[in-house]
C-alpha cells in the first residue's frame, strides 16, 4: 500500500476496480442506425455541463446501430470521460447510453460508489492527460487508462459521505455560475430589445464597419509573462470570458519601459478582442473597466471607440451577440484546431450603427449587470478554491 494512502483505504488501478469501455459511431449512411431509443454522446455534448449528471444528448442511435458498431451500452451511473480532443471531460450517465469513440468510460465495480469515482477521476485528469500521446492531438488508450492508480475507502459508506460533502461544495459554486448565466441571458435579451436582430436590422440603422467606429488599434505585448515577476499584470485570452466579461483570477506579469507603457497600458473603455483561439472562442470581446494599470498580450487586439459615434460596450455587445459570434466563426482561419482573425479583418466586420444616445443607454445597463457578474465571478473563484481544498483533504482521508 502507498505510504500516502490512509490505512482504511485500498490502493488499486482503474482497470482493476472498473470496467473500462470504449465507444463507437454507427455508419452515418445507414439511416436505420440513427434516430432510435439509445442516447449517443460525443465529447462536445458534455463540454459545458451545469452539473455532473448527463441524460439528453442531441442524437440517438438504434439498437441495430449499436449492434453494428463498436459502441457499447453503458449503465446509468457509468462515468463518461473524453479520451481525445480534449482528454478529461467528465459526466455521470443519468440513464443507459452509448458514446462515440472519443471516450473511455468507467463502469464502477462493487467496491466503488459511482459518485465517489467521478470526483476521484476529476483529481486524476491531469495525470491521465500527461499520459496522452499523439502528434495532431493527444489521446489516451484503454491500456494507459487501465494502469492509472486510484485509492478509495474500503467502506463504501465512507465513499458516499465524501461524495456528499463534495456535492454540497460544488452546489454552492454552481449557484454563482447560474447567476452568471442569468446575467448573460438578460444582457443578450436587452441587446436584442434595444437594437433588434442585427441579421435583419429592422430598426433601419445605418450600416458601417467597426473601422468606422474605432481608432488606435494595436496588438498587445509579445514579452514573455511570468507568474512571479514583472510590475504590470498582463491580460491574456483566458482572461476574457465567452460572454464578454473580464476574469482576472489567473494573471501573469511583465515589466515595461516607458515607451512600452504608452503602447500597452490599458485605459478604461478600451475594447479587447481575442484574435486567436479555438474556432468557438476566437473573437471573444470585453471592455476594460478596471482602475489599476493592466497591460495586454499579443493574442489580443486593443481598440478605442471614437467617442462621438460609438460606445465600447455596444461594439463589445455586438461582437458577443449570437449574430456577431456566427459572423466571427464564418470568417476565421483555422489551423489544427486554432483559429485566427487579425486586426484588419476585425475592423472590416460590418456593424449596425445606432444613435450614440441609445448606445450609451445600453452601456449604463451593461455596467449595472457587470457589477452583479463580478460578484458572481469572485464567488465562483472562491468556491473553486474551497472545493479544491476539500478535495485534497478528502483524498488524503482527512475529511
Amino acid at each position: 500500500m502507498n505510504a500516502m494512502t490512509p490505512s482504511n483505504w485500498k490502493s488499486s488501478t482503474l482497470g482493476e476496480c472498473c470496467e473500462i469501455v470504449s465507444g463507437g459511431t454507427p455508419k452515418r449512411a445507414v439511416a436505420e442506425y440513427w434516430g432510435g431509443e439509445i442516447p449517443w454522446v460525443t465529447p462536445k455534448d458534455i463540454s459545458d455541463l451545469a452539473c455532473p449528471e448527463f441524460s439528453n444528448p442531441p442524437e440517438n442511435i438504434s439498437s441495430l446501430g449499436l449492434k453494428k458498431s463498436s459502441a457499447a451500452l453503458l449503465p446509468a451511473g457509468a462515468i463518461l470521460m473524453s479520451s481525445r480532443a480534449p482528454i478529461g471531460l467528465l459526466a455521470i450517465a443519468a440513464k443507459p447510453m452509448a458514446t462515440n469513440q472519443g471516450f473511455k468510460s468507467f463502469v464502477p465495480g462493487p467496491e466503488l460508489d459511482s459518485r465517489f469515482l467521478y470526483y476521484a477521476l476529476r483529481r486524476l485528469v491531469p495525470l491521465i492527460q500527461d499520459r496522452g500521446t499523439g502528434a495532431t492531438f493527444k489521446e489516451v488508450s484503454k491500456t494507459v487508462v487501465s494502469e492509472i492508480p486510484i485509492s478509495f475507502p474500503v467502506d463504501i459508506r465512507e465513499q458516499r459521505r465524501i461524495a456528499a460533502i463534495l456535492d454540497k461544495s460544488e452546489g454552492i459554486r454552481r449557484k454563482h455560475q447560474d447567476v452568471l448565466k442569468m446575467a448573460d441571458t438578460f444582457l443578450s435579451a436587452v441587446f436584442k430589445e434595444m437594437f433588434g436582430d442585427p441579421t435583419r436590422n429592422r430598426c433601419g440603422f445605418p450600416i458601417g464597419t467597426i473601422r468606422d467606429l474605432v481608432e488606435d488599434v494595436r496588438y498587445g505585448t509579445s514579452k514573455k509573462a511570468t507568474v512571479d515577476g514583472g510590475a504590470y499584470p498582463v491580460l491574456r485570452m483566458g482572461n476574457i470570458t465567452y460572454s464578454g466579461s473580464l476574469d482576472v483570477g489567473d494573471l501573469k506579469f511583465v515589466d515595461l519601459d516607458e515607451g512600452e507603457r504608452r503602447k500597452y497600458i490599458l485605459r478604461q473603455g478600451d475594447i479587447l478582442f481575442n484574435r486567436t483561439n479555438s474556432p468557438d472562442l476566437v473573437g471573444k470581446t470585453a471592455v476594460f473597466d478596471l482602475e489599476d494599470e493592466y497591460s495586454f498580450a499579443g493574442y489580443l487586439v486593443r481598440a478605442r471607440a471614437i467617442a462621438e459615434v460609438a460606445d465600447p460596450y455596444y461594439i463589445s455587445g455586438y461582437l458577443n451577440s449570437k449574430h456577431g459570434k456566427a459572423t466571427l466563426r464564418g470568417m476565421c482561419k483555422s489551423i489544427i484546431g486554432m483559429a485566427n482573425i487579425n486586426a484588419q479583418e476585425m475592423q472590416n466586420i460590418e456593424i449596425c450603427i445606432p444613435p450614440i444616445s441609445l448606445q450609451r443607454k445600453y452601456r449604463g445597463l451593461c455596467r449595472r449587470i457587470d457589477k452583479v457578474k463580478k460578484v458572481a465571478i469572485e464567488g465562483d473563484r472562491n468556491g473553486a478554491d474551497v472545493f479544491s481544498a476539500l478535495s485534497q483533504k478528502a483524498f488524503r482521508g482527512e475529511l
